[in-house]
């Protein structure tokens, strides 16, 4: 198949699918999500996304309709009916089906699930981002499926030509992206934030953090500002689908390029750790 759907049950082509439409993410956008990339018919690091997944889950107290091995044995099972191995894949729970009202429903979720061919960038192209104030609220460690601020960020930064969006809390920290993390580089330290409230504890993050470790490079995990962004030696963008990326340009001013070979030895060796994990 070239894509595939899943919903309660139900299988087909996502053009094919339908939720009913007292699905409360009709309503409230009431659920949670995660997503990774999938090569040669394997997914990267699924048990860190998987975990993940429960936790947001559990962090707004909804009922999983499944346990994390059945989840992982049926992404397997979609992930083999597919045309090609390299995909996106996509799932989300949503906090069951009723007719519109803001207290809970009892019961276990609805269990959506996407597969879409997909390729991991290598990484060796640089972003153009911008940044904007994050107006989000403040759960940004759990994966919600209320992206609206995200959206409209991420259309901002398209219509200035640029990938991304970094957001900014008043005072000046720098938090994440629209639907990435952001790190810097400055003087051979990985500078990233902390896995508060703020931010998503990325999957892509730990994996850079621990490479960093790997490699000896030092990381401090403290808040960063907007000056410290437009002043670092390098900024770094990592993402379950973007899994090292450097930026050259911010709000239309040149950033980083001060330390290339810092940034491919890391690009590299991510890259070869994905490949790694997802041989044929």
């Amino acid at each position: 198949m070239k894509t595939l759907g899943y919903y309660n049950g139900k299988f087909g082509e996502l053009d094919e699918m339908s939720i009913p439409m007292n699905d409360r993410v009709c309503w409230f956008g009431d659920g949670v999500y995660d997503a990774g990339p999938c090569r040669n018919y394997k997914i990267f690091a699924i048990d860190e996304h998987i975990d993940r997944f429960f936790n947001s889950a559990g962090l707004l107290r909804i009922e999983m309709p499944v346990t994390k091995q059945e989840l992982k044995d049926l992404l397997q099972e979609m992930v083999l009916k597919m045309d090609t191995g390299n995909l996106f894949v996509y799932y989300q729970v949503t906090r069951g089906t009723g007719l519109r009202n803001h207290v809970f429903i009892d019961g276990p979720a609805n269990l959506w699930i996407s597969l879409t061919p997909s390729e991991i960038p290598d990484g060796k192209t640089p972003m153009r981002l911008i940044t904007t104030e994050d107006t989000r609220f403040f759960h940004c460690n759990i994966k919600t499926l209320n992206l609206i601020p995200s959206v409209m960020a991420s259309q901002k930064a398209k219509e200035a030509g640029c990938q991304e969006a970094v957001f900014y809390r008043p005072g000046g920290r720098v938090t994440e992206c629209a639907h990435s993390n952001v790190h810097i580089i400055k003087d051979g330290i990985l500078r990233t934030a902390p896995t508060d409230n703020l931010i998503l504890p990325g999957i892509a993050r730990a994996h850079l953090i621990r490479m960093c470790k790997k490699l000896e490079i030092p990381v401090n995990e403290t808040a960063f500002t907007l000056d410290d962004l437009f002043s670092a030696d390098e900024v770094i963008v990592t993402s379950s689908s973007k899994l090292c990326m450097h930026a050259n340009e911010i709000d239309g001013k040149p950033v980083g390029g001060k330390a290339p070979e810092l940034i491919e030895r890391l690009r590299t060796a991510l890259m070869e750790e994905f490949k790694t994990a997802t041989e044929a």
